[in-house]
């Protein structure tokens, strides 16, 4: 019950455009939604959606697996300090980023720029969990896969890879979700997306339905996207009933190819971080004329870390339940809630924004303009990276430790608390760190649904930035990545993920 109670939060927008889509479907027969899903228009931006997606995809997917075997599994010179940078992208919100790249190399536009700027910042999505698959992968598997004579590749691919792709398959999703959903990135470098669209459309009042209609189409992919991440996952479990081999795999010696793997590790740090801080540096060196108001920005330093925390918090008792359940059940039924807390992400924070506040005014209206609302917006967006961790914390978890607690006289809150949740907890955690992270960068939903007099980061940079104001904006965007980097580091430390792998 308290799973579907989760799900239903998520399926707020679902819902909304469903009673849109009906409602002018009954007024005109249902040529709005035939007329949009049969111009040529709806199939380019579905096409280039698409490609972006998989591209940024197929790209994070590469660099964050080849970065986190560099970072565990080779003797690659610090480490400590790689890993720490190779998280730094999470701290930068995408329209950030392509701002940099726009500021360094004017006019540039498109999908290559657009397919840039989403890998650099969406890599560690994959790399972090990948990185805490590594470190509690059994070493041995591959070992004896070497010992019976097969090569280096075909061991690692037979012994480790089984361990770890459901790691890479959960960040997978991940930046893909957020590649579908991103509106800023691809508004700054004008590329037809679907979020461009849908965005465009419902700034128009001549256009709504048809954004309504493309916005189900978003949902649509999305669910395709968590479809295909369940499979990828398999039924099988993965957890241990003993202590296992807990030591590394022996380091591979990188020798001459050790600048060439740290120069890849830089790769997306640099694409994402340096060039925009480069960029930002330069605005600041310019100055403005307009005064920085100290005052203001502490208090938007302030109250960006409040929201976020607050709506983590409310995001992972929410993820809690869906968690659970998905860990440690299977059945159409269990894929259904599953998919249902995913639906949220896949839509830009207008599309969510506007949904909470037709359901606030419509059900509850007191709801209208509070933190509350704020916060539950926060909690549909990033629902699935809360449910992603718990979900794989939770199923790393032999639910023979529980048990056998409940046989030495525990009872059962006590036999959970004394296993599962000690076991579980870090990763549970890490999950609600990556989205206090995403929470303290989304611009859309928090300008819409932001009460009166509540300005966070994102949104001072949004007002500067919209009247031009660019060099009066660049001390609220380096706040903004200063800010967030505080959890993307600690979202490097072993002990965020847990010693079972945390939140793959």
């Amino acid at each position: 019950m308290l799973a579907a109670a989760s799900a239903a939060v998520a399926t707020v927008p679902l819902v909304y455009l469903v009673i849109r889509t009906v409602g002018g479907a009954l007024d005109d027969g249902g040529d709005a939604v035939r007329q949009t899903l049969t111009r040529p228009g709806t199939t380019e931006l579905l096409v280039t959606s698409a490609a972006l997606t998989a591209a940024v995809t197929v790209t994070c997917l590469a660099l964050g697996v080849a970065s986190a075997w560099l970072l565990v599994r080779t003797d690659v010179p610090m480490r400590g300090s790689l890993l720490v940078l190779s998280a730094l992208p999470l701290a930068v919100p995408s329209y950030v980023a392509a701002f940099g790249w726009i500021a360094t190399v004017p006019g540039w536009s498109g999908f290559l720029p657009a397919w840039l700027v989403l890998s650099a910042v969406s890599t560690p999505y994959v790399t972090l969990p990948v990185v805490a698959a590594l470190r509690s992968a059994d070493p041995a598997l591959e070992e004896v896969a070497r010992s019976l004579g097969s090569s280096p590749w075909r061991a690692w691919r037979t012994g480790t890879l089984p361990q770890v792709a459901p790691a890479a398959a959960a960040g997978a999703l991940l930046a893909a979700l957020y590649t579908l959903s991103d509106f800023g990135a691809v508004a700054m470098l004008r590329l037809p997306v679907f979020t461009y669209a849908i965005s465009r459309q419902y700034s128009s009042f001549v256009g709504r339905e048809v954004a309504v209609v493309l916005a189900l189409v978003l949902v649509v992919g999305a669910l395709l996207l968590v479809g295909l991440e369940r499979a990828v996952r398999g039924r099988g479990e993965r957890w241990r009933t003993g202590s296992g081999a807990r030591r590394l795999a022996a380091p591979v010696r990188l020798g001459r190819a050790t600048i060439p793997a740290v120069l890849l590790l830089l790769l997306a740090p640099a694409a994402a971080a340096a060039v925009p801080a480069v960029a930002l540096g330069r605005r600041l060196l310019a100055g403005t004329g307009r005064r920085l108001d100290l005052g203001d920005l502490t208090s938007a330093v302030i109250s960006t870390a409040a929201v976020a925390s607050a709506g983590a918090l409310l995001t992972s008792v929410l993820a809690l339940a869906i968690g659970i359940l998905t860990a440690r059940h299977r059945g159409a039924l269990v894929a259904g809630i599953e998919a249902a807390g995913f639906t949220g992400h896949a839509l830009p924070g207008l599309v969510v924004a506007l949904s909470l506040v037709f359901m606030s005014l419509n059900v509850v209206p007191g709801l209208y303009q509070t933190t509350t609302l704020l916060m539950l917006a926060y909690a549909v967006l990033f629902l699935p990276k809360a449910i992603g961790a718990t979900r794989t914390s939770i199923a790393q978890v032999p639910p023979v430790l529980a048990q056998t607690a409940r046989s030495l006289g525990r009872g059962p809150v006590a036999a959970q608390a004394a296993t599962t949740w000690r076991l579980a907890g870090p990763g549970i955690g890490a999950g609600s760190l990556l989205v206090m992270l995403t929470a303290m960068k989304e611009l859309p939903a928090t300008l819409l649904l932001r009460p009166t007099g509540l300005d966070t980061l994102a949104t001072e940079i949004w007002s500067r930035t919209n009247s031009a104001a660019f060099g009066a904006a660049a001390p609220y965007a380096v706040a903004l990545v200063l800010l967030a980097a505080v959890p993307a580091f600690l979202l490097t430390r072993p002990q965020a993920w847990g010693e079972s792998g945390g939140s793959r």
